[in-house]
């Protein structure tokens, strides 16, 4: 499956839709933060490409679940670390949509390992997914902006962009060294370019979430034991849900953060507060 289309079946939830109009990539989307971004977009009136690379059985749920609410998207498989496929996905959605206004960073990936036993193969795929790839939407993004500049019936920016970075783009983490380090890039990748063309009314962010409670991290609190322990992590004393990075996201898509550019927002329960040293230091 390369392609898959969904049609409305009723209204969507909100009656508030800042996004109405505007069309959205999500990379990444259907697991996890990506699919539960990829449905508040639509939730909130975006059209909605929800890429993917594998699992279309999931994919197909993350359309079903806009649909059943009302909203239109569309599945296309890429692999984001592939220059050709993320020229091919970008060529894709505007053919269906017109153009691109938004587009969420989400894919990521972990290839965890002590460092001395750190492969290069685990290097590269890290670096290559949440990094490179990164870079290779958010180039393609800023090409259509630029081609088609403000629409201010649209949205009072020619785009916006948030990449989906993490609490580790400051916090060190000891065996994890390629995604933190990848991470830290997307941090810098996001600051700068949001430097360089916010003159062109494009405005670039980033969400950095903490503790979201994911496929990708069960073994971080899928049991009571490892869950006091995250805790330990994390003063506001609960573990983050997609939706709450997805509220975070519709914000940041959405004119009611016009002047907002060049911004890392932790979503983490106050995760980089450092709590340890709430009793120390």
């Amino acid at each position: 499956m390369t392609h898959l289309q969904t049609q409305p079946r009723s209204m969507m939830q909100s009656t508030y839709k800042p996004l109405t109009g505007q069309k959205a990539i999500v990379t990444g989307a259907n697991s996890g933060i990506g699919r539960g971004v990829a449905v508040a977009l639509a939730r909130a009136g975006a059209e909605v490409v929800v890429n993917w690379r594998d699992g279309e059985d999931r994919t197909r749920e993350t359309l079903e679940e806009i649909t059943a609410e009302g909203g239109r998207a569309i599945a296309i498989r890429a692999d984001v670390s592939r220059e050709e496929d993320v020229q091919r996905l970008f060529q894709e959605t505007c053919a269906r949509f017109g153009t691109v206004d938004i587009l969420v960073n989400n894919a990521g990936l972990q290839r965890d390992a002590k460092f001395e036993d750190l492969t290069l193969e685990q290097w590269n795929t890290v670096i290559g997914v949440n990094l490179t790839g990164q870079f290779l939407c958010a180039r393609e993004a800023i090409r259509e902006f630029k081609r088609r500049g403000v629409v201010q019936s649209v949205s009072r920016a020619a785009g916006k962009i948030i990449h989906m970075s993490s609490v580790h783009e400051v916090i060190p983490w000891a065996g994890h060294v390629n995604y933190a380090a990848s991470k830290g890039g997307v941090m810098m990748l996001m600051k700068s370019l949001a430097q360089e063309v916010a003159p062109a009314r494009i405005r670039v962010n980033s969400i950095s979430p903490g503790a979201i409670r994911t496929p990708i991290n069960t073994a971080a609190w899928g049991t009571p034991e490892a869950y006091e322990s995250l805790m330990r992590l994390v003063p506001y004393k609960r573990i983050g849900e997609p939706d709450d990075i997805a509220r975070a996201a519709v914000w940041l898509a959405s004119d009611d953060s016009d002047y907002v550019t060049g911004t890392s927002l932790y979503v983490d329960g106050g995760m980089t507060l450092y709590p340890e040293f709430a009793s120390g230091g």
